[in-house]
């Protein structure tokens, strides 16, 4: 068995050129595909402390480490058969650079611009992260160019959640209607309108509002107790499908072509506006209406009967 690393803390998306110290948790679950790969390998991950939950008790990871001094002291002194690093931030990429490993996938650290650069396999990948017009006109699904930084063809492979919910169906919609994280706020449908939803659906449908937003755990309990869950492009939906809940996926500033729902649900896009910016995949909006306004509550009201 092979002795693997993987890098993922979520402070860089892998798709997206931002990069912060606030971690992305949902593009920390759905870099889960890859343990597909690696069943019959012993896999490290290291991944940020928030992110810690969407991994424990995950059955293809050996050992998680917490990113602090000490793990990276740790991991300067071990040997690696494989490092898969998915993080673009210059420090991350050069620590992975100095683990001990006879291959690797992902970023590396450019010595000569003090930058992240790819190794074979990942330019494509990096080259979307920084423009964003290739970004736009990309028909790749997210899972498709995360295999391919590890030389792998995706054939459907799903999310691996190590958690497994305490939580029964109670529910018949459940509104993921908060960001949960800082980054991307402007994915948000109106909360004017998730109002009127619950209006039209109430006298059909038992409805919950969005729980569990300060505790990770109670949050995946939550969402479990739903049988359908409307949601913003957001940690939300990926755990949604993770726990194969029929979604309705709201989408604005951001690309939906490269999400995959595993046949669990619907995408719905703003409908009839008015400017030409659609996925403009900024993290402020800087029109004087926004895309999601555009996503009307009766629309997704059908849907929801489609699916329920």
């Amino acid at each position: 068995m092979a002795k693997v690393l993987i890098i993922k803390l979520g402070y860089s998306e892998t798709l997206d050129k931002e990069i912060s110290v606030t971690s992305s948790l949902g593009d920390v679950l759905r870099t889960t595909i890859i343990l597909n790969y690696f069943k019959n390998d012993v896999v490290t991950w290291l991944v940020d402390e928030k992110a810690y939950p969407l991994l424990e008790g995950n059955p293809y990871v050996k050992r998680i480490l917490i990113f602090n001094l000490e793990s990276v002291l740790q991991l300067q002194r071990e040997r690696f058969d494989t490092v898969v690093n998915l993080e673009k931030g210059p420090g991350v990429c050069a620590l992975s650079d100095s683990v001990n490993a006879w291959r690797r996938f992902g970023f590396r650290f450019d010595e000569n611009h003090g930058v992240a650069q790819s190794y074979d396999g990942a330019e494509k990948v990096l080259g979307l992260a920084l423009d964003l017009n290739k970004k736009r006109k990309s028909q790749r699904y997210w899972q498709e160019a995360l295999a391919s930084m590890i030389a792998k063809k995706w054939n459907g492979e799903e999310y691996i959640l190590g958690y497994k919910p305490k939580s029964k169906i109670k529910y018949d919609v459940g509104f993921n209607w908060a960001i949960t994280g800082s980054k991307w706020k402007n994915k948000s449908w109106p909360e004017k309108n998730w109002k009127q939803l619950e209006k039209l659906l109430k006298k059909k449908y038992s409805i919950s509002w969005q729980q569990g937003l300060s505790n990770l755990y109670e949050y995946m309990d939550w969402i479990n107790s739903c049988r359908l869950i409307v949601t913003n492009d957001s940690l939300g939906m990926h755990l949604a499908i993770a726990l194969k809940k029929k979604i309705i996926a709201l989408f604005g500033p951001n690309s939906s072509k490269e999400v995959y729902l595993y046949a669990l649900g619907v995408k719905l896009q703003a409908e009839n506006y008015p400017y030409k910016c659609i996925p403009c995949l900024q993290q402020e909006c800087y029109q004087k209406i926004h895309c999601m306004e555009f996503i009307k509550p009766e629309r997704v009201k059908k849907e929801i009967e489609k699916l329920a």
